[in-house]
């Protein structure tokens, strides 16, 4: 089974799926592959392991860009078709706008790739010391799963910092409300720890690739992230 991980989602677990692209794409899939293609040639550029797919069954309530770990491989998984989500996701999103919006998805997921692919995930930078006293099995869980959605977070605001400087603002105030929309403070999603410390002409250095520039801004977050 993949475990998915996505912006606009709890984790979830899929039942397998087609490991080859639909042969017959639909409009809408064909526009959100557009929009993220980007974000993928870089990330190939970069050698990280990551294969599409795209559902060609009904997926409804499912996220609609997901990130699955399976076999050593990364697999950014679509799940548009019959899926109310498709078009929640974008909701009150102008249509100039929504491509900027699907990249930076999808530079959120290419920043839990590169987690994996380094074999960080759910670790913590060297020399972190965590400053809580013992926490229940549940409850570290969910600090590391909020842990990885903010590093994702940063890299998808580090790559449209460097690349759409123009859409920035509008992408960090739509990631902000979906984060504040989303979830309870404390929760899987909770990221407003890394959101506040995305703004300001400083925040990011375009001369370091946008991983890099996620760790940066991470690492600092991490002492807030309670």
């Amino acid at each position: 089974m993949l475990k998915l991980f996505s912006l606009l989602s709890l984790l979830i677990v899929l039942s397998p799926v087609p490991a080859v692209v639909a042969a017959n794409l639909t409009d809408l899939e064909t526009r959100w592959l557009q929009a993220g293609q980007p974000v993928i040639v870089f990330a190939r550029a970069q050698g990280l392991p990551i294969d599409i797919i795209v559902q060609p069954q009904d997926a409804p309530g499912a996220a609609p860009l997901a990130l699955g770990f399976e076999a050593g491989r990364c697999k950014l998984v679509l799940s548009l078709r019959g899926n109310a989500q498709a078009e929640s996701a974008l909701r009150g999103v102008p249509t100039a706008r929504q491509g900027a919006m699907i990249e930076a998805m999808t530079a959120h997921e290419i920043g839990h790739c590169q987690r994996y692919a380094q074999g960080d995930w759910h670790a913590l930078p060297r020399g972190f010391v965590e400053t809580q006293g013992s926490q229940r099995q549940l409850a570290q869980e969910v600090r590391e799963t909020r842990r990885e959605e903010g590093y994702a977070d940063l890299v998808a605001l580090a790559w449209m910092h460097a690349r759409h400087p123009e859409q920035f603002p509008a992408v960090l105030a739509w990631m902000r409300g979906v984060r504040a929309s989303g979830e309870a403070a404390g929760g899987t999603h909770a990221t407003q720890a890394w959101l506040a410390l995305a703004d300001g002409e400083s925040a990011f250095d375009a001369s370091a690739s946008p991983f890099a520039q996620a760790q940066v801004l991470w690492q600092k977050g991490l002492g807030g992230d309670k």
